[in-house]
């Protein structure tokens, strides 16, 4: 016979409406949720009423002190909570996507979280077209690591320490690589997951949090094809690029959306080259985007 009591926890794997939480007692529960809730993420400090067969069911949610997420025009999908750092991994091959990297680097700012480029398979020839095509990143004072994970990834770890970090980066990138290294044993903790699961679905496809060490974790993300951030206004999304920060407020029109309007300081500023044309381009498809979104709806 068991009884039901209560532990905190915090989420290490979220799958849909499943979530394995990490109890303060040292057991790991395969959890539910209440009626059809689905918005936790991993990384979600929770409570969970437990029973003794290591299962559970997720009562309420902590504050959290940050979350990351994308959205498109249909939903948003929870990516991690409560993390400090945002790893967001390119290579030269496959070419990765700088509009990618454009609203990854957005919805960090928004929610407050430190981003850090790393440019992974740096050894190969491509690297040097790419770490050009990343000049106006570093130039914002976006840090770059250039890394082969293959070959070891010490020089990550230095930025990773005392840190919760997600990864995030298109598929081809090397992150498996990359965690591979940090945490040899995760793919043998995702089949153990896999098997609390009963579901024989890779997880690959869900967020998982690993331990680094006793101050730092590092949580896997899906690779994506896109990282849509429709849940972002356009003043939101203005002052989540940072090179713009420092024009914002000085245009003709107080409400300025930095589209159209005659005496944009933002427009200006792209022509004098005091901003990457191509990345002002970028914020003037996606506001358009949500403006439109919100038109809609």
């Amino acid at each position: 016979m068991t009884s039901d009591h209560s532990q905190q926890g915090q989420i290490t794997a979220a799958y849909g409406r499943r979530f394995l939480v990490e109890c303060v007692d040292g057991r790991v529960r395969d959890c539910s949720t209440r009626g059809k809730r689905t918005d936790y993420a991993c990384g979600d400090r929770v409570t969970v009423n437990c029973s003794g067969d290591d299962q559970g069911v997720i009562e309420s949610c902590a504050t959290r002190d940050t979350l990351l997420y994308r959205s498109d025009e249909w939903k948003q999908k929870l990516i991690a909570a409560n993390v400090t750092r945002m790893v967001a991994v390119v290579a030269p091959v496959p070419s990765f996507e700088l509009d990618v990297l454009d609203c990854c680097l957005a919805a960090a700012e928004h929610a407050g979280i430190g981003p850090l480029i790393v440019l992974n398979k740096a050894d190969l020839l491509e690297a040097a077209i790419s770490e050009k095509t990343l000049a106006p990143y570093t130039a914002m004072g976006y840090p770059l690591l250039r890394l082969v994970a293959r070959d070891g990834v010490d020089a990550l770890r230095p930025h990773l320490a005392g840190q919760r970090s997600v990864l995030v980066g298109e598929s081809g990138m090397g992150k498996s690589t990359i965690l591979n290294q940090l945490v040899p044993q995760a793919e043998a903790l995702t089949r153990e997951v896999s098997a609390a699961l009963g579901t024989g679905r890779h997880t690959t496809s869900h967020a998982r949090l690993y331990h680094l060490d006793a101050t730092s974790d590092i949580i896997d993300t899906p690779g994506v094809q896109a990282f849509g951030v429709h849940h972002l206004g356009v003043e939101e999304l203005a002052a989540a690029f940072i090179e713009f920060r420092p024009h914002l407020g000085q245009c003709r029109f107080r409400n300025c959306r930095h589209l159209e309007e005659p005496g944009c300081a933002l427009a200006a500023a792209a022509e004098s080259g005091a901003i990457t044309p191509r990345r002002f381009a970028a914020y003037r498809r996606l506001a358009a985007e949500n403006l439109a979104r919100q038109k809609k709806y």
